[in-house]
């Protein structure tokens, strides 16, 4: 029988095995860090994506700022024309306010009253001054201008007699009133 020496058959067969082995680890090694820079990559693209979607939102919250920078200044823009608006309505409703008082007071004025000065002092007291034939005279100038709608609560500053004569000279004042027209109300606004 011949000899068959078995050795060198086994070495080379673990040769090949260990290179086989070493191939299989080396491709699953290639693999895993294929893998790992394939999951590297997609997490990248992933905070890529949302900082630019962040960059965008900035961009668009920074324009909803100047917008609404510009409705800020639009609203108080507003706010100041609808101030001078009732500013400008007051006063169109004040301008009639000054022929009633002439009115008034002139249908007021009983017979021996003269009045030398008119002041309005605010923007609702009237200071009258002038001269009187008599104490009783005054007090019926107050007692009218106390019934007007025009008028309330006269108060008689000051009443001199003059040392020649009769006559008195005296200083009242009296508050304002507004009445309202028939049908105006204090909430009408003008809507």
């Amino acid at each position: 029988m011949t000899k068959i020496n078995l050795l060198p058959w086994r070495e080379t067969h673990r040769r090949e095995k260990n290179k086989e082995f070493y191939v299989v680890l080396g491709l699953c090694a290639a693999l895993a860090a294929g893998a790992g820079w394939g999951g590297l990559q997609f997490a990248a693209d992933k905070v890529n994506f949302q900082e630019k979607r962040n960059a965008r939102l900035n961009t668009e919250i920074d324009l909803l700022q100047e917008e609404l920078a510009a409705i800020a200044e639009l609203e108080n823009t507003k706010a100041n024309l609808l101030a001078r608006m009732e500013i400008i309505q007051q006063l169109q409703g004040q301008r009639p306010q000054i022929v009633h008082t002439f009115h008034e007071v002139a249908t007021r004025l009983p017979d021996g009253v003269f009045l030398t000065s008119m002041k309005q002092v605010g923007q609702k007291k009237l200071v009258v001054e002038g001269r009187a034939e008599s104490n009783a005279r005054v007090s019926a100038l107050m007692r009218r201008m106390d019934r007007s709608d025009y008028f309330e609560n006269p108060t008689l500053d000051v009443i001199q007699a003059e040392t020649e004569g009769d006559i008195s000279t005296f200083k009242l004042s009296v508050n304002q009133l507004a009445p309202k027209a028939e049908g105006e109300s204090e909430a009408d606004n003008g809507i």
